[in-house]
Parts: structure tokens; sequence; C-alpha cells
């Protein structure tokens, strides 16, 4: 039978009962086990408190944001603001699209008017199967046709001059486009007008909801196509000739 007495010179074992090591928080003494409670708790409750107010602030207008909307504010403004939105609110219901036509000089110096060309079509047929669509194809036209309506009353006059960039830059990529059509390459180009068309998106099959489903249409003025709007064209001149 053998002897598990330590030999001279060895320490005594400690024994496991009695010694109160253990590891984490049960490793620490009383009194800081219960700071570090404590510590935890109140991070669990701001941390549930904090993802409430995102919550509330990013979900649709309910009882509870009408309510305490001013006291949720006031948690988000300003380190916490979000620019997203949890629910789509007001999803597209219409279609809308751009479309162009130019006055164009003949050699014998006749003015012939262009049918109206469907800009958002061309970009349709580009992105369609296209794995890989470009960005200008997705949205160039798109954001342009958004940066004039946003800068501009509802009889197209400009709001400063935000609405005249808004007008060069719709026009400069109208220019471009047509300039790119091989109907019309080469063309005298003296003057083009955009217009909008919205369709409303019809109701599906199943729906018994009813609404107009014409397509509505504004206008844009008719623009002068000058040098600064040709590619290559010398972006240093004005539209004044300096």
């Amino acid at each position: 039978m053998s002897d598990d007495r330590p030999g001279p010179g060895e320490a005594e074992p400690l024994e496991a009962a009695g010694t109160g090591s253990g590891t984490g928080i049960m490793g620490l003494s009383l009194p800081y086990q219960v700071v570090v409670a404590v510590a935890l708790a109140v991070a669990l409750v701001l941390g549930c408190l904090h993802l409430s107010m995102v919550f509330l602030h990013v979900a649709p207008s309910n009882t509870l944001t009408k309510r305490h909307g001013e006291a949720v504010d006031d948690w988000i403004y300003p380190e916490f603001e979000q620019n997203w939105k949890l629910f789509a609110p007001n999803p597209l219901q219409q279609n809308l699209s751009v479309e162009v036509r130019a006055e164009i000089a003949g050699e014998g110096g006749e003015i012939r008017t262009t049918d109206w060309i469907d800009l958002t079509a061309q970009d349709i047929t580009a992105i369609r199967y296209n794995p890989i669509p470009s960005h200008s194809q997705q949205n160039e036209l798109r954001r342009a046709v958004d940066f004039y309506r946003n800068s501009h009353a509802d009889d197209n006059r400009a709001n400063g001059l935000r609405g005249r960039l808004s007008e060069q830059y719709i026009r400069r990529i109208a220019v471009l486009r047509l300039d790119a059509m091989p109907s019309l390459h080469g063309s005298d180009v003296r003057r083009i007008q955009l217009r909008t068309v919205t369709r409303p998106v019809p109701a599906p099959g199943w729906s018994t909801e009813k609404h107009k489903t014409t397509p509505s249409h504004r206008d844009l003025p008719w623009w002068k196509v000058t040098d600064a709007d040709r590619p290559g064209a010398d972006r240093s001149r004005t539209e004044a000739g300096r």
C-alpha cells in the first residue's frame, strides 16, 4: 500500500474545500462581487433602454412615439441619430419615366423636332439581364430628376443656385444621351425639352382596390443647348460667353 504523505521538505497540499478558490466573478471577494453585479445590471438596463429608444425612433408612427416622441428624440439626437427606417411607410406605387425631344437644324437651315425619346426605357434595356449593371444606368437619370424636382417649384421656377445647377446637370445628361444615339450622331441639336411621365402601378388582380392608371405628364421648359453642354467642351466658359 502506497504512502501519500509528503516527504521531508514537501509542502502540505491544500484542501479543495475551504480554500474559497473560483473563477471569474466568483473568484473575487464579496464586496467586489457586489460591485461587478451592480455594474452589469446597470449596463444591461441601459442597453435595453437604448435598443428600445432606437426601435421607437425608426419604427412607423404609433401610440408610444406619439406620446413619448419628445423623450425619444432627446435620447437619440444628436449622438445616436439614425437616417433609416425600420419599415417602408410609403412604398412606391408609381413608375416614373424621363423623355426628351430635340430641335435639330438641317443642312438647309430648316428646324425639325424629333419625337419623344424614352431615356428611362434605354436604361431599363441596359439593366435587364445584366448581372452587373453600371451605377449610372441605375441611378444617374433618376437622381437627376429628383434633384430637379426638389429644387424647382411646380411652375418650373428654380429655387436659387441649386435649381440652376440641376437644370445644367439634367440638360447635359440629355445631350450626352442624344449624341450617343446612332440616328442623331453628328446632328446639330439646337434646343431640347424634357418631360416626366408618371404611370400609377395598377392594383394586382386579386385586389379590390380601384384607382386611375392614366399617365400624367410634366413638361419642362425648352432649353437652348450651349457649348458647355456638349462632351469635351471647355467648362471654364459660361453660358454668358466668357
